[in-house]
């Protein structure tokens, strides 16, 4: 072979590896709740556990996401939870950080072709469980919160744009377990509040 066809050649597979480079993937922020009011507890320690075990295969897909579930909600216990007592712990755990994916009918024959439809829908549920122990280990006090919230995509959505809604959907999960989180630490832990 010449010089020639092999400089031909090596354009050409870097032509072709140009056009296989995948799209600039979006930032994301973190979610954070430091911009809130923390949540003063009489405790010595603020512990945050992770019970939630992420199966990691489909259905499941919150290990795909910009900000997982459960990131964001150890992000809210270290942002809001504030020890100011001098003995005690209260323990924070997420019990459930789930996202599943599940398939939609999509239209067939030529409505198919002429529609997008939505292929997919998102079911994300949070549950974490607050409790207060005190110096001997003895619970004097918890309460739970449960946020769970669903999400279409259309089917021609591109990955940028899945993961905006992923992003959406888990910062629109965690401000509803926020609030569920804030009336039931103020209904049943006032007495714990400082």
């Amino acid at each position: 072979m010449s010089l020639r066809p092999r400089f031909i050649a090596a354009v050409l597979l870097l032509l072709v590896a140009g056009c296989s480079t995948p799209p600039e993937r979006y930032p994301f922020a973190d979610l954070t709740y430091g911009h809130l009011p923390p949540i003063r507890l009489d405790v010595a320690v603020v512990d945050v556990v992770d019970d939630y075990r992420a199966p990691l295969r489909a259905p499941n897909v919150e290990h795909l996401f910009p900000v997982r579930p459960a990131d964001a909600a150890r992000r809210w216990a270290r942002d809001r939870l504030v020890p100011v007592g001098s003995s005690g712990v209260a323990r924070f755990t997420i019990l459930q950080a789930s996202v599943v994916e599940v398939p939609l009918d999509r239209s067939g024959g030529l409505q198919g072709f002429l529609t997008k439809d939505q292929s997919e829908r998102y079911d994300a549920v949070i549950e974490v469980r607050l409790d207060l122990e005190n110096a001997g280990g003895l619970r004097t006090g918890t309460v739970t919160a449960r946020a769970a919230r669903s999400q279409t995509v259309a089917e021609n959505a591109t990955l940028n744009e899945r993961e905006r809604v992923w992003y959406a959907l888990t910062e629109a999960l965690m401000n509803d377990l926020n609030a569920e989180l804030e009336r039931n630490i103020d209904l049943h832990l006032q007495r714990f509040l400082r």
